[in-house]
């Protein structure tokens, strides 16, 4: 039996983000399930880096279905965690089920992958004290209040935890992620 991953996530979520990384798993031969608040029809966005704007911007993306609430998840029957950006992780934070289930994988020291915005949920469960991260770049602040050292940077691992700044890090990311897996969790 393929080893299983949970991917968490909501509405707002980077529909970059969130597919690549399902799908990248899927085709390693892992079993990745998307859990979200409720079980529902997810409506994810698209941020682009376009000239003339000093952020990126926002337009509607693909929806996609959760497979399970926060509420139902084990995190004892995941090998891993992957946690996406986009705006979701600043309203997904406060969900103290997601508090529990993230917490969780940290105390047993499983491996998590963060991107972009993602370790806004990872800060608020304090998995990033003493740790060395990196992120969208507009969150240095918030990963230095964390306690995390930053750096920007295509990929960061420290030790489990692997993070990226965003999509255009995807290719860096999941091959350090994958490392990190195979050896964790490899698939049977």
């Amino acid at each position: 039996m393929a080893a299983k991953i949970l991917l968490v996530t909501g509405d707002a979520a980077e529909s970059l983000e969130v597919l690549y990384p399902y799908q990248r798993l899927r085709e390693e031969g892992y079993d990745v399930h998307i859990a979200a608040p409720s079980r529902k029809t997810l409506r994810f966005v698209v941020h682009d880096f376009e000239e003339g704007f000093d952020t990126y911007t926002e337009k509607p993306g693909y929806t996609f279905p959760a497979d399970l609430a926060f509420s139902e998840v084990d995190p004892g029957q995941y090998a891993a965690l992957v946690i996406p950006g986009g705006r979701a992780p600043e309203y997904l934070r406060n969900d103290p089920e997601l508090r529990k289930i993230c917490k969780a994988f940290f105390d047993a020291d499983k491996p998590v992958a963060q991107l972009c915005h993602g370790p806004l949920l990872t800060a608020a469960v304090g998995g990033l004290s003493g740790r060395r991260v990196t992120a969208y770049p507009a969150l240095e602040p918030d990963m230095q209040a964390a306690g995390a050292e930053y750096q920007d940077a295509e990929v960061v691992v420290d030790g489990t935890l692997v993070s990226s700044r965003a999509w255009p890090d995807h290719p860096a990311w999941m091959r350090e992620f994958l490392t990190v897996l195979r050896a964790k969790a490899p698939v049977v």
